[in-house]
């Protein structure tokens, strides 16, 4: 009988363990840009069981589609917040494509410190979000991610945007010449209330320019994650960092 309680007890564990909180994630929502003169198109994900009263953090995702495609992210957030490694919140993920001509990909407009892509965040997608999906509308609880050329957006971020956001996620950001330019005026802008997760791969992902540019951040004293894996500018690399960046900026608050 003991033996035969302790089976039941492990397949309920087991069970237990097996089932997994799904989130919303919705179909693309487009946006007319009066910023930027063109449409946009993105998509929201909420997590399981959100009440209209809630004041969720946000993690906003450039490059959002291939986060979606490649890097599976609504079931990383799935799994993450299911498992308690991180709080709820919502993700929104831009794309970066021309939404009536997949095919025209704007990243090289938007993602070089582009004043009127960060106006096009702070003045249209920020309030929109805020007023369709229960956020917090606080800059603390507010990250921007991307991998690339928009890790290099999302420093950008950092020095055109900082009172709206305060979380920086940077996946193999730019490369070797831009991160040199970061490194000049991260070096003499005035230290910004930023936290910051930066990452690369150690073969072939600007890692040495990376590793400068994580030394320049130290001395500022920002406060900073920077995590180096042996792979390269891919996904191989990128993917098995999500969970990182995450629980980096939104593990739970302990009392």
């Amino acid at each position: 009988m003991t033996t035969f309680i302790k089976l039941i007890t492990i397949i309920g564990l087991i069970l237990a363990f097996s089932v997994q909180a799904k989130g919303t994630l919705t179909d693309n929502i487009r946006i007319e840009s009066k910023m930027l003169g063109y449409a946009l198109q993105y998509r929201v994900y909420t997590p399981e069981g959100i009440k209209s009263t809630d004041e969720l953090p946000t993690i906003y995702i450039a490059d959002g589609q291939w986060y979606l495609d490649s890097g599976d992210m609504a079931n990383v957030l799935d799994t993450e917040i299911s498992t308690g490694k991180i709080k709820p919140i919502i993700a929104i993920f831009i794309d970066n494509r021309n939404p009536d001509d997949l095919s025209e990909n704007r990243r090289n407009q938007q993602f070089f410190c582009n004043q009127k892509y960060a106006a096009f965040y702070q003045n249209e997608l920020l309030p929109n979000i805020d007023h369709n999906y229960p956020t917090s509308s606080h800059r603390k609880d507010r990250v921007i991610q991307g991998l690339s050329f928009g890790g290099y957006n999302a420093a950008c971020f950092g020095l055109l945007a900082s009172k709206d956001f305060s979380g920086l996620s940077m996946h193999s950001p730019a490369n070797s010449e831009m991160l040199k330019e970061l490194q000049k005026v991260y070096r003499k802008t005035e230290k910004l209330p930023l936290k910051i997760f930066l990452s690369f791969g150690n073969k072939s992902d600007n890692q040495y320019e990376g590793r400068r540019f994580r030394n320049v951040l130290k001395e500022k004293g920002y406060d900073l994650k920077y995590i180096e894996v042996r792979f390269g500018h891919n996904w191989r690399n990128w993917a098995p960092l999500l969970d990182d960046s995450l629980q980096w900026f939104f593990a739970p608050t302990t009392n």
